[in-house]
């Protein structure tokens, strides 16, 4: 039976994307920021609302729309309660929805700065292998590939070797898996069976305790 180390990493992107819009202020596309207010118009049985972004220049106003002359009684109560309380978690995941800023802006900038949780899950006593859950409540540009050679301090050559070798075994799998962006949900498998230093060196990266 194997023995592993599960962990889990729970990744949070710093930097909401910023769409670039005409903006009448400066004359020119711009890249415009989410000011982290919703703008709502109830007429009748219907409802239109806004997210309000600014442009990052002259903080000209463009009012991204979320819904447009909708029936309000087919709106999810739980959306509509945020929506008329500006309830800054599901704004903040607004902020997030890639599509929905892809079908208005001419481009979308992404960032790929995060902040990352690990915790430990399941630790077996003489663990041969680790497994890394990821969590990501929100789209990040991070590549799988650059976060596992990042936190776990190795090169992406040497990642990529243990991943051809079938070392490093990832779910749901693909040949390039290791280039597409992270999703939650992924599971990375390594085989650290060869290794000596587990507890000292792998431990510590993998679960977030001092090296």
């Amino acid at each position: 039976m194997c023995k592993t180390l599960r962990v889990r990493w729970t990744i949070t992107p710093k930097t909401a994307p910023q769409p670039w819009i005409a903006c009448s202020g400066c004359g020119g596309l711009r890249a415009f920021r989410s000011s982290g207010k919703i703008r709502v118009n109830a007429n009748g049985r219907k409802l239109d609302a806004w997210l309000i972004y600014k442009c990052l220049i002259c903080e000209r106003t463009w009012n991204r729309p979320i819904f447009e002359r909708q029936t309000i009684r087919d709106i999810y109560p739980l959306t509509l309660e945020a929506l008329q309380s500006n309830d800054p978690d599901w704004i903040r995941a607004e902020t997030f929805n890639l599509d929905g800023l892809r079908r208005k802006a001419l481009r979308v900038d992404e960032f790929a700065e995060f902040d990352i949780a690990k915790e430990i899950r399941r630790e077996s006593a003489g663990w041969t292998s680790l497994e890394i859950e990821l969590t990501a409540q929100f789209a990040t540009a991070i590549r799988l590939d650059r976060l596992l050679a990042g936190e776990l301090k190795m090169s992406r050559s040497r990642l990529q070797a243990l991943h051809a070798r079938g070392l490093c075994r990832t779910d749901p799998g693909g040949v390039d898996i290791m280039r597409r962006r992270i999703r939650s949900g992924t599971l990375v498998t390594i085989d650290l069976a060869m290794e000596a230093e587990r507890e000292r060196l792998w431990k510590p990266l993998a679960a977030g305790g001092p090296l």
